[in-house]
């Protein structure tokens, strides 16, 4: 299982949120910026991911960590959230 670890007062919006997991994740050129997009790229991989946000941050970086960990679920890994 891969492992990321985020935390979501290190971002200030949705894009950055989802430049990170791009550079972590190692994503393709063409990945879209997006829950959709995630999803797509992650559903091609063999390794489920284990995604831990360690907080949560505001505004559109907290929505693209929560969207995240959903598409995490949603294909087999694991998403801890903070408290």
């Amino acid at each position: 299982m891969h492992t990321i670890y985020l935390n979501g007062t290190d971002y200030a919006s949705s894009r950055e949120v989802h430049e990170a997991l791009k550079r972590l994740l190692d994503l393709p050129s063409y990945y879209g910026h997006n829950a959709d997009a995630l999803h797509d790229c992650l559903s091609e991989r063999i390794d489920p991911i284990r995604l831990v946000i360690g907080s949560w941050g505001e505004g559109g970086a907290a929505d693209a960590l929560e969207k995240a960990a959903l598409v995490v679920e949603d294909l087999g890994g694991e998403a801890l959230r903070p408290d």
